[in-house]
C-alpha cells in the first residue's frame, strides 16, 4: 500500500489539532494516525467510509464462486492493491 505523507499524522497532532486533522481526512478521503511511529488507526472522511461500506456490502453479498472467481484473478495478475473498486465488480461479473 502507498501512502502518501501528506496523509500521515501522529497521535499527538490529531489530539492537539483535531480539526484541521478532520478537514486533512476530508480533503485526501483519509488520513493514517501514527502512535510512536508505527499506524495505529485511519481516520476517513463521510465520503470515502460510504463507499467503503456500499463495497463492503456488494462483498457481503457474494457467494463462494464469486468470491474465488475474485482471488483467482487477482493471484494471476500478481498485485491486488491496486485495482479499483470498478476493476473488481467487473471481473466479477467477468
Amino acid at each position: 500500500m502507498n501512502i502518501s505523507t501528506k496523509a500521515i499524522v501522529s497521535n499527538s497532532e490529531m489530539i492537539k489539532n483535531y480539526k484541521a486533522c478532520r478537514e486533512k481526512a476530508e480533503g485526501l478521503g483519509k488520513i493514517f494516525i501514527l502512535k510512536n511511529n508505527q499506524p495505529d488507526a485511519v481516520l476517513f472522511s463521510i465520503t470515502e467510509y460510504k463507499k467503503l461500506s456500499v463495497f463492503i456490502e456488494y462483498l457481503k453479498s457474494l457467494d463462494e464462486k464469486d468470491i474465488a472467481k475474485i482471488i483467482e484473478s487477482l493471484e494471476n495478475e500478481g498485485n491486488s492493491i491496486n485495482h479499483s473498486t470498478l476493476e473488481l465488480i467487473s471481473k466479477i461479473k467477468g
